[in-house]
């Protein structure tokens, strides 16, 4: 599964190798992507490696090479649709969808709404930006409050001090903006996403982990979008 970025990077270098033969430079790519920095672009070439859908070429400069594209990716398609996180309405007197499995939290209703997963986030360094509905599970109606919701699978440590365990499920409210200390899923560079409580220095915005093992990474005021606020959390035993 590739994020939005990654699938934008992967279309580019396709497209760019089949019409002149030659890679693109990474400044190309940095400003055919619209990012920050050359860093972002390094984590998208990275991540598309590791998934075996380029191959860097030893001893060659902007030496990439294309192996596979997903299906979802083909020539002439435009850019890929961006993550816009919705919930799924539902009610007591609604069956639940056959995909939902049943929540392991305390649910004395005896139902619940269900609400979309959306992959995975990371509670340490950031990893891949989500955009990907994977399953649906179903959450206790006084969980959820006005807005639309989603649901996203925990893996890191550096949330434990505020009680968020790698394997947990968090339930997160969709938001653009946050208060600081709120604990927030945040869009970094538009290619990475993390779980870290959100502060503000100055004119710069600082993601704060609940782990004293992880250092406090602060962002200028373009590189952090606000996806979304915690609401809620889900632990299986």
């Amino acid at each position: 599964m590739l994020t939005r970025k990654q699938h934008e990077l992967l279309l580019f270098i396709h497209q760019r190798l089949k019409e002149t033969g030659i890679p693109p430079s990474f400044d190309e790519m940095k400003e055919a992507l619209d990012l920050a920095s050359k860093s972002g672009i390094h984590r998208l070439i990275t991540a598309l490696e590791e998934r075996g859908f380029i191959r860097r070429l030893p001893n060659r400069a902007r030496a990439l090479e294309v192996l596979r594209l997903p299906e979802s990716i083909s020539p002439g398609l435009g850019r890929p649709r961006s993550f816009s996180p919705s919930v799924i309405e539902g009610s007591l007197g609604k069956p639940k969808p056959k995909s939902a499995p049943p929540v392991s939290a305390n649910d004395d209703a005896g139902g619940g709404v269900s609400v979309p997963v959306m992959g995975r986030i990371a509670a340490g360094v950031p990893i891949d930006a989500i955009q990907h509905q994977t399953h649906a599970i179903a959450v206790p109606p006084d969980m959820l409050s006005a807005g639309d919701h989603y649901a996203l699978e925990v893996r890191g440590d550096s949330m434990i001090d505020a009680g968020i365990l790698d394997g947990d499920t968090v339930i997160i409210r969709s938001a653009v903006t946050a208060n600081p200390g709120d604990i927030v899923v945040a869009l970094v560079e538009d290619a990475e996403a993390t779980l870290k409580r959100f502060r503000r220095k100055g004119e710069s915005i600082a993601l704060e982990a609940a782990n004293p093992a992880y250092e406090t990474r602060i962002y200028g005021p373009n590189q952090v979008k606000v996806q979304g606020r915690l609401v809620g959390l889900i632990r299986r035993y």
